[in-house]
């Protein structure tokens, strides 16, 4: 088997695609969605690992990484979700695991409540949560933010969508003897591909997180009612998404499976050879063959 990562441009929704791509093309499929300030470089470590027995699919989104940044796209969580919804249509992936990681999450979940059918399992990863009271102490001074006018708060919000702002955030709470293992690339290398509408749009993006609190009912409605096969794996050494924000899950998804690794928002970098465990063990659990016979 094949395990190398493929990289392609492809037009989705008229958007020119930057997809990272790995495993048979009639694997059972893996949807990646990335996370903020990041791209589908964040999985690229992963992919190779899993590909012997998946197909892994990893776009960057409008805005992000290599794909274009159109000036007509709507940058909220509903315009990617239903970009991301174009893109599986595209490529002819009936369904899928999902992986919900940061800000993928509240896309890739949309994604889910419009195709619960699609769906064979979840992977949440120090998911952006649709717990209220069980957010980190760093989402207080976003929902401060959202008392400012307008103009003052996208001021705020810009000054941080920088190359420290990026480091920042990569780094989060993690202990120095984890943090050595944060590779600059990281925050360089997307901080390098920040153009001044990318800015306005990551703005947009931050400034829609008051509209996307609004939205937590409905995604707790889907999980609840449709009690998709979950894998849990979290890093608690996280400012945004700590241990109870993983906890929390378990009220509308008793059955799903938690494990807490000590490390941070960003276990891909720091806990590779633990997470590719999980995950390996939960696909090979809820993914059939079956599931695999047409991507």
């Amino acid at each position: 088997m094949d395990t190398l990562v493929r990289h392609r441009r492809t037009l989705i929704a008229g958007i020119e695609t930057f997809i990272r791509e790995a495993g048979e093309a009639h694997a059972p499929a893996v949807l990646l969605p990335h996370g903020y300030p990041c791209s589908s470089y964040e999985f690229r470590n992963l992919m190779p690992r899993l590909a012997d027995r998946w197909r892994l699919l990893a776009p960057d989104f409008p805005g992000a990484g290599y794909s274009a940044t159109p000036e007509d796209f709507d940058y909220s969580f509903d315009g990617y979700a239903a970009w991301l919804e174009a893109l599986i249509d595209a490529l002819e992936i009936d369904r899928f695991v999902l992986y919900l990681h940061d800000f993928g999450s509240p896309i890739g979940a949309r994604l889910a409540i419009r195709h619960p059918e699609r769906i064979v399992g979840l992977i949440i990863q120090n998911g952006d949560i649709p717990y209220e009271d069980a957010l980190g102490p760093k989402y207080a001074d976003l929902e401060a933010l959202w008392t400012l006018p307008t103009e003052e708060m996208r001021q705020s919000i810009a000054s941080a969508v920088t190359e420290e702002g990026f480091r920042q955030e990569f780094l989060n709470d993690l202990p120095a003897g984890v943090a050595d293992a944060i590779p600059p690339d990281l925050w360089r290398l997307h901080a390098a591909v920040l153009t001044p509408s990318r800015k306005e749009a990551a703005i947009d993006l931050i400034a829609g997180l008051e509209a996307n609190r609004r939205w937590f009912p409905e995604h707790r409605n889907y999980l609840r009612d449709h009690q998709p096969p979950t894998l849990i794996v979290w890093g608690p050494n996280d400012h945004y998404m700590p241990e109870a924000s993983a906890r929390a899950y378990l009220r509308d998804l008793p059955d799903a499976e938690l494990h807490l690794l000590e490390g941070g928002h960003w276990l891909l970098e720091t806990h590779l050879d633990q997470v590719v465990e999980l995950v390996r063990g939960f696909l090979g659990r809820v993914h059939s063959t079956r599931d695999g016979k047409r991507r």
